[in-house]
């Protein structure tokens, strides 16, 4: 095939994008209800509430890869996130079931910031620095070909809500840490564990160098020089503005905000902390919340006995992710439905066996 074909191939034809919102959701419904549970359709948090509304289930990308792996009925499994997401899909389901992503253009910064190519020169030039003394860990906001260099090393991928946990158990394991992608999440968990910021090195996999001040036997953690595009938007200034203005308001973030950030709010924690701590939150309370803009918007519609507002008020949603819209929903079910085998993730088998333990790893300590 050759580049031209292979763009025509994933880009959304003209009928679609013609169609009305209403003639959208009627196709969608239709297709829904006649392919009933042969078709599965998980979607992330940070969609827009136009794909939102489809759901089957919802959820963090892990949490949806895992309740795709125990959905045993379903043939087709429209994933309603982003790619790394669709991979991790694909590694825990059955061999006879099929992964789509309504459009594949629908990546992720962060997880793009860390290849595998990056990965294994920045492990040649660390092994030669600190010898055999490393544990890899990657977030699960990472491609499945980096899943499966730490699977491969020993290590284990690890999420928002059980870093500590991973992290704990990787010092168990080895005297150091490589911690990708994200540097924000990595130093929050490992500064609260006790790790002191000056013990915490950065790979510039730009560069293809360390970055570290002091002596290197301090070094305990290596961040890699990953972060959130949406997360990083959140600011000192944003924190020290909504003081002024909101005295008695309380800030929650996400672990991939800045450590400075992290440091000045009230709470901090996952996705799914963050729901939940608003949902019982008591009524009249007042938050500024630190995360995607969609997920703010829909935890405003759902909680209008609370003052709730973003902790940034100029942010956007997370532009990777809001490439999955209506019309391509739309032409992804209806494409299935035809029997036309377009945007299928498929990872091969044997990065699926190294990333299968990378995750198996971390999900036999968070039982």
């Amino acid at each position: 095939m050759s580049l031209l074909q292979a763009l025509q191939a994933h880009t959304l034809p003209e009928k679609y994008r013609n169609m009305s919102t209403a003639e959208l959701e009627r196709k969608v419904h239709s297709i829904k209800e006649e392919m009933g549970e042969r078709l599965f359709i998980p979607c992330h948090h940070y969609q827009k509430d136009e794909v939102f509304q489809f759901a089957d289930v919802t959820g963090d990308s892990l949490k949806l890869a895992q309740l795709s792996q125990a959905n045993r009925k379903a043939e087709y499994i429209a994933f309603c996130g982003v790619h790394f997401m669709a991979e991790t899909a694909d590694i825990l389901t059955a061999e006879n079931q099929q992964v789509f992503l309504p459009d594949m253009r629908a990546g992720c910064s962060m997880a793009d910031m860390a290849d595998i190519y990056q990965t294994e020169r920045a492990w040649d030039k660390l092994q030669s620095l600190f010898g055999d003394t490393l544990l890899p860990l990657t977030y699960v906001n990472s491609t499945a070909a980096i899943k499966a260099f730490v699977g491969k090393h020993g290590g284990a991928t690890v999420t928002s809500s059980n870093a500590e946990q991973m992290v704990q158990w990787a010092f168990s394991q080895k005297e150091r840490i490589l911690f990708l992608p994200d540097q924000h999440l990595g130093r929050n968990t490992a500064y609260n564990l006790g790790v002191r910021l000056e013990e915490m090195a950065i790979w510039d996999p730009i560069e293809n160098k360390l970055v570290f001040d002091g002596p290197l036997e301090t070094a305990k953690v290596i961040l890699w020089k990953g972060h959130c595009s949406v997360h990083e938007n959140f600011t000192v200034a944003n924190v020290q503005q909504v003081r002024k203005n909101y005295p008695n308001m309380k800030i929650i973030v996400h672990p991939e905000c800045s450590r400075e950030v992290v440091e000045l709010a009230d709470l901090a924690g996952s996705t799914n902390y963050i729901i939940q701590a608003i949902e019982q939150a008591e009524p009249d309370s007042s938050w500024a919340i630190g995360t995607e803009m969609n997920l703010v918007n829909r935890i405003i519609q759902q909680h209008p006995d609370k003052q709730i507002i973003s902790l940034n008020p100029h942010m956007c949603p997370c532009l990777t992710m809001n490439r999955i819209d209506l019309p391509h929903l739309a032409w992804c079910l209806d494409s299935i439905k035809q029997g036309e085998r377009r945007n299928i993730i498929q990872v091969d088998q044997q990065t699926t066996g190294f990333a299968t333990q990378a995750l198996e790893r971390m999900l036999a300590l968070s039982v």
